[in-house]
Parts: C-alpha cells; sequence; structure tokens
C-alpha cells in the first residue's frame, strides 16, 4: 500500500472488505482509503484535594463512587482513581504528581448527569452530602454539592429526548 501522511494515526483509517473480482485487492484499497474522525474521550480528570484519605471517604462512602485503584508507586507518590455509576469518565486524586498540582478545591462545576434529580439528590443527602435545592433553568434541572475541599459538583437532569423517526 502506498505512503500514508504522517499525520494520520492507524486507528484513523479504514479500508474497505476487498470484493470478489474487484481486481487487485492492494489496489482496491489504494483507491478507496477512508479517514473517520479521530475519537477525542474524556476518561480522567483529575480533582484537586489537601486530603487524600479524606477525598477517599467522602468519594466512596458519601458520593458513592467505586474506587478503580489506590496505588502508591513511590514513598511520595500516591494516586487514587475513582468512577461515579454509569460514568465512562473517571476522577484521581494524586499526591506528589507535579504534573496535576492545583490549589485544593479549585475544580468548579463538574457535571454529573442523572436521569431523575430528585433520586439522585435524595441519595446523596441520604449519605451525608449537603446537596442544594434544585434549580430549574431553560428545561435543564441542577442542584450543586462540594467535596470537603470546596471542588464544587453539579447535578444535571437534561430533558428527555426526542424519539428518532421510525425506519422506513
Amino acid at each position: 500500500m502506498g505512503r500514508i501522511p504522517y499525520r494520520y494515526l492507524p486507528s484513523q483509517l479504514t479500508l474497505p472488505t476487498a470484493t470478489p473480482n474487484a481486481g487487485s485487492n492492494e489496489q482496491a484499497a489504494r483507491t478507496s482509503l477512508i479517514l473517520r474522525p479521530m475519537d477525542f474521550k474524556l476518561e480522567l480528570i483529575p480533582v484537586p484535594v489537601a486530603d487524600l484519605d479524606r477525598a477517599l471517604r467522602f468519594y466512596v462512602d458519601q458520593v458513592g463512587f467505586h474506587l478503580d485503584h489506590d496505588v502508591r508507586p513511590s514513598a511520595t507518590v500516591r494516586v487514587a482513581q475513582l468512577t461515579p455509576p454509569g460514568s465512562a469518565c473517571s476522577i484521581v486524586l494524586a499526591t506528589g504528581l507535579a504534573g496535576l498540582v492545583m490549589p485544593a478545591g479549585s475544580l468548579r462545576g463538574l457535571h454529573l448527569v442523572v436521569d431523575d434529580i430528585a433520586r439522585a439528590r435524595a441519595e446523596l443527602a441520604g449519605r451525608g452530602v449537603g446537596v442544594a435545592d434544585v434549580v430549574t433553568m431553560g428545561g435543564l434541572h441542577y442542584a450543586g454539592f462540594q467535596d470537603p475541599d470546596g471542588n464544587t459538583w453539579t447535578l444535571q437532569q437534561l430533558p428527555p429526548r426526542p424519539m428518532p423517526p421510525p425506519a422506513v
């Protein structure tokens, strides 16, 4: 196959399936190379905290996040990754990593999207999380809370999405 421009990664290239009697498979592949958009998946967000153990208790015991791992790769580094139920995106709490240094409590407005904001708010409040009253703006429902360091979170309930038209 011919050279691929350096700016395209193998994950961005899709080669068509060869069809019988279509001539050279190599020629077919060369003439019908299709580019698809690159995926950019947001999957890990650092949350700055002053006391990692206190933050773990809050996020696991009160908010209900799953502790994916809590490792100490060296005497001065600790990394804990947690995932909200039903989410593909996790948070990381860390100490000793220069690239993740931010003032504790400086993160604002992370959103947790829920199907039923009243139920989500009740669950969190039942576990001792101070959750604000639900506010509705433009058909969207919001309720905020913060962790012990002051990082702020927002529960968000979107309006129901319209059903797609039936296939013809």
